[in-house]
């Protein structure tokens, strides 16, 4: 009796944490409206880096040449390629003017960091807005460049975008591997509306070049592999200079994963990156996660020995309730409402594979980007 009335006591805790959690904290993105600020139409300079990404470059490339933008110039980025990524670029450049290539040589201080590739072509970038995304991602609207460069101002010199993954049918990984970026974003989204940014990811990102140059760009992580984006983001963004931008014109949409063992290598080099993170991020995504996992070890502990009926099933499914419908409302502005029909499993599945990544980072690190 006392065991379980400690696990009780436990338990309504860890529905408080929850509950503040998704009201408090996450509530600010999920029931935030959409005002489109008006187009500055800042010259911008978009980045691409790829390596060994030809046949992702011919798919992808054409539709941010076809962005509507007055002034627009796209670096694109041969990252030491052993396929023909650096031929297809250079057939593009034929074609379209306001293309710069940037051929990077593999050297051996550097070999396989992409923040190296990144830093040389920032620095052949002639405009002073830069916006970035990935070889393997594309806009989803022709306004791309126009929704997401229309945030800076004096004051916003940074701007987070909602990079998502194309959907595929009938599979749990796909809905996985997109519950997980809703979740992500949610969290990045909410916790720069309350002042405290801490991430953004490459695959839709800009900010002002004098924040790259203020910084020393990348020197400060240049031995980490991963974290161009978030570890970039978490050094030089905060309340004042950061803008979110979550309009449906302004989402890109990248390949996802079609295996569990690629998805979980990739997850890998993510999550290597958060123990870098300064220690109010850590803190607060940290005691999320944990009360993450204890809801559900609770629950089920609770739930299964039938003990204080009525309490327990009402604070599961307050906490559950509350989920449905601050993630319904993410969900909905990022268009992957989808992934409600199986949020309970699709959180149990998310919280033992990040379990794992983080004992297997423990155990040994990560390899290259690509």
């Amino acid at each position: 009796m006392v065991i379980l009335d400690t696990l009780l006591y436990a338990f309504i805790a860890v529905v408080f944490i929850q509950v503040v959690y998704y009201l408090f904290v996450f509530g600010n993105f999920a029931f935030l409206k959409i005002k489109k600020p008006s187009s500055k139409k800042l010259p911008v300079s978009v980045i691409v880096c790829a390596k060994n990404e030809a046949e992702n470059l011919k798919a992808f490339i054409p539709s941010i040449i076809n962005q509507d933008y007055p002034e627009f110039e796209i670096v694109l980025i041969n990252d030491g390629s052993h396929d023909d990524t650096l031929n297809v670029i250079e057939e593009f450049a034929k074609t379209n003017d306001n293309i710069k290539i940037v051929n990077v040589k593999n050297i051996e201080a550097f070999w396989g960091n992409k923040k190296y590739a990144l830093t040389l072509g920032i620095k052949a970038s002639k405009h002073d807005y830069l916006l970035f995304t990935d070889a393997d991602c594309q806009p989803v609207s022709k306004y791309w460049i126009k929704d997401m460069s229309a945030h800076f101002s004096n004051k916003k010199s940074i701007v987070l975008g909602y990079g998502g993954y194309s959907k595929v049918k009938y599979s749990f990984l796909n809905k996985l591997i997109r519950f997980e970026t809703v979740m992500t974003a949610v969290q990045y989204f909410s916790l720069a509306k309350i002042g405290m940014p801490y991430m953004g990811v490459g695959r839709n990102l800009a900010y002002a070049k004098t924040e790259f140059f203020n910084a020393n760009g990348f020197i400060q992580h240049i031995k980490v592999r991963s974290g161009d984006d978030d570890l970039f983001i978490n050094q030089v963004a905060n309340s004042k200079n950061t803008a979110i931008s979550f309009s449906p014109n302004s989402f890109t949409s990248s390949i996802p994963k079609s295996s569990f063992k690629a998805w979980y290598k990739q997850k890998r080099r993510h999550v290597s990156t958060a123990q870098l993170y300064k220690p109010k991020h850590k803190i607060l995504l940290g005691l999320f996660y944990l009360s993450n996992v204890l809801f559900w070890l609770l629950a089920i502990a609770l739930l299964s020995t039938m003990y204080n009926w009525p309490i327990a099933p009402g604070l599961f499914l307050l906490r559950i309730t509350i989920q449905y419908i601050v993630i319904g409302f993410s969900s909905k502005k990022l268009k992957e409402t989808d992934v409600l029909l199986l949020l309970p499993l699709l959180e149990v599945t998310l919280i033992i594979s990040q379990f794992a990544i983080f004992i297997n980072n423990l155990i040994s690190k990560p390899n290259f980007w690509k």
